[in-house]
């Protein structure tokens, strides 16, 4: 049922820190606790920075803390390295919700706010505020509910982010994501959309001036390596997967050199809306990231500062990376066919004003006009 609920509490200033593990396996037998860390994780910090976790006694093997950077490791021994708590960088910590049943839940998310832990924010997600509100319910029977996301949303994206509470609706509700994805360009009669049983539609605000009044894009979305992110980038390339979003142009703002688009998206790979519409030569107003084409603005670029932070850790990149924000784009409208009861359910996201029609925008004013 749709809801006017809204939910979240102030962050701490620090996180709880970070533990890693390992086992040493006989390949590394032999090698010291410098070298192990130096050379396997060498991504992580730079040598002066390993040496400075040990003495910062952050490091411990077998359960006991380790301050010799030349201490020789054996098969099994078991390691642990201590992340200190940091400060993450500022986030949105109120969350609105637009739908709630005993199944699932649909919230507002906040541009800013990051949904599952990784990277810089490990306590500030939206992950976290779940289980934080599951927490305080007042009742057995509702604390054994434990709502966890089903899908993401880029940090710098806002609106309609899709969260199951039981295990049976969490394995549909990813069903439904993965079916889609998987068949691109196959119609359905589930939905009215004709895009299976969830279909997702997005607005967002791009540079420059869409000719056409309607564009469809099926560029396959690959990945690739970029310095500062280690499991690699998402572009645009023609032997990644397939990806479909289909464009309708909504209004173009000659003065300002920008168009705002609707754009449904049948499949779901990280970043498609943004790579997409680059890869068309109108980037999202504001990417930080990806240029025309597809591809980063930078992408040959070595930018891994060997100076390391307070933890031990490299600086921050200074170029960017795919969570940075900056740019426009919302979840605006999700139809499903409901997770357990089959019920096509339309769940609407209000747009941000700068997503807004002239129309729209007009339509709003004279509504507050007219009840205030």
């Amino acid at each position: 049922m749709a809801s006017t609920k809204e939910f979240g509490v102030p962050w701490p200033e620090f996180n709880d820190g970070l533990s890693y593990h390992d086992v040493i396996r006989p390949s590394d037998d032999g090698l010291t606790v410098i070298e192990f860390y130096s050379t396997k994780y060498k991504s992580s910090a730079p040598l002066q920075g390993w040496l400075q976790r040990i003495e910062n006694e952050q490091i411990s093997v077998g359960g006991r803390v380790v301050t010799d950077p030349n201490t020789v490791l054996r098969v099994g021994s078991k390691l642990v390295y201590h992340r200190l708590p940091w400060k993450e960088p500022d986030a949105p910590h109120m969350i609105k919700v637009l739908y709630e049943d005993d199944d699932m839940i649909a919230l507002n998310k906040p541009s800013g706010l990051q949904v599952l832990p990784g990277g810089l924010f490990q306590k500030r997600t939206v992950l976290t505020q779940l289980q934080w509100e599951a927490n305080n319910k007042s009742t057995l029977e509702a604390r054994k509910t434990h709502p966890a996301p089903v899908h993401r949303l880029g940090r710098g994206t806002s609106g309609i982010l899709l969260c199951a509470k039981t295990k049976l609706a969490r394995a549909h509700l990813a069903s439904y994501f993965a079916d889609v994805t998987s068949h691109v360009g196959v119609k359905s009669r589930d939905t009215d959309q004709g895009l299976g049983k969830i279909a997702k539609i997005y607005r967002a605000l791009v540079s420059g001036i869409i000719g056409n009044d309607k564009v469809t894009i099926n560029q396959p979305i690959g990945m690739e390596k970029y310095p500062g992110v280690a499991k690699g980038l998402y572009v645009a390339s023609q032997s990644g997967k397939p990806a479909l979003s289909v464009v309708d142009i909504l209004e173009r703002n000659i003065q300002e050199n920008s168009t705002l688009v609707q754009v449904k998206i049948q499949s779901g790979r990280p970043h498609q809306i943004r790579i997409h519409l680059s890869f068309i030569g109108h980037p999202l107003l504001g990417d930080p990231l990806y240029a025309v084409g597809g591809q980063p603005k930078c992408m040959d670029c070595d930018f891994m500062d060997e100076s390391f932070a307070e933890d031990g850790g490299y600086q921050r990149p200074t170029k960017p990376v795919p969570g940075d924000c900056g740019y426009y784009l919302h979840a605006h409208k999700l139809i499903l066919s409901h997770p357990i009861t089959n019920e096509i359910i339309d769940i609407i996201a209000p747009l941000p004003s700068i997503l807004m029609t002239a129309e729209e925008a007009k339509e709003i004013a004279v509504a507050q006009q007219t009840t205030a």
